[in-house]
């Protein structure tokens, strides 16, 4: 049977690109509020015996999990013979660890609430630390898409006298993977936090990739102060003006403004959260994962 795709509030677009990619039917979800603030759902969709795909991007996870489950576990009673998740962005990863005693480990619980009403998962390069991977943590089948490709494709049409830079240690593995698949040369910064809001960034020798253009490559650009720290480092040491690439457009009210003001020539983000920065299409590797997944 066609598998059914439903979109979650604000993930239309993605509803659509996987429905194409996958020659699947959209569903009708509709999710309203009750006067006492409880979501009402109903589904107007004949689910009996086929695949179910949630379509759900979890940037603002506390507001979208609530809904997200109850529309699950209303695709399940009304007879699906799978559900599954597409989520662009996962959130509750960075709290892998009990830091501070009392703290809860949320890395740890948030996958047992979706593992419980989901039977896969697919997202966009999850922002792992200790993890070794989302098995560790998920007690369903997991598939991760990677951005680099798409983002080596968009650099080589776009920068092709670039050079990747990682803002960060934590950032090296994304610009490894760019610099590998775009043929550009890649570095690394050094970072060091002084305070919640206060980063300090050395930039090493630049050598033989001096006069290429910046490519500075992260995962997640929230609220960027660690990029606009490495922008402004390098601007100091006579660099065109850096490109911003982020994988994830966690950003707050003012980051891209602060980094153009900073000096950066861009700001460009994966569509793994609608922002106005999407540039980067990487829904055709989500929806290739997804055919595995609906695979015998």
């Amino acid at each position: 049977m066609t598998p059914v795709v439903l979109a979650l509030p604000d993930n239309d677009d993605l509803a659509a690109a996987l429905t194409a990619g996958l020659g699947a039917a959209r569903g009708t979800l509709d999710l309203r509020r009750f006067p006492d603030g409880e979501t009402h759902v109903r589904i107007d969709t004949d689910l009996a015996g086929r695949e179910v795909i949630l379509a759900c991007t979890l940037d603002a996870p506390d507001v979208r999990t609530l809904p997200l489950l109850l529309a699950a576990a209303t695709a399940r009673d009304l007879g699906a013979a799978r559900v599954g998740l597409v989520a662009p962005y996962l959130p509750y990863l960075r709290q892998d660890a009990r830091f501070l005693p009392g703290e809860g480990v949320t890395a740890r619980y948030y996958p047992r609430i979706l593992g419980g009403v989901f039977d896969w998962l697919v997202t966009v390069d999850p922002h792992l630390h200790r993890l070794p991977g989302l098995e560790a943590v998920y007690p369903i089948r997991t598939a991760v898409a990677h951005a680099a490709p798409a983002i080596a494709t968009w650099l080589r049409a776009t920068v092709p006298n670039g050079v990747i830079v990682g803002p960060d240690a934590e950032s090296a593995q994304w610009a490894a993977a760019v610099g590998e698949r775009s043929g550009l040369p890649a570095v690394v910064l050094r970072k060091e936090r002084r305070g919640d809001r206060t980063v300090h960034v050395s930039i090493p020798d630049l050598g033989p990739v001096a006069g290429r253009t910046p490519v500075l490559v992260d995962d997640i650009i929230s609220t960027a102060h660690t990029m606009i720290a490495a922008v402004g480092q390098l601007r100091a040491q006579g660099t065109p003006p850096p490109v911003c690439v982020g994988i994830h457009a966690v950003l707050g009210q003012r980051a891209v403004e602060d980094l153009l003001a900073a000096g950066a020539a861009r700001v460009v983000t994966c569509n793994t959260i609608p922002h106005v920065t999407n540039v980067i299409d990487v829904r055709p590797a989500l929806a290739a994962l997804v055919q595995e997944m609906l695979s015998p």
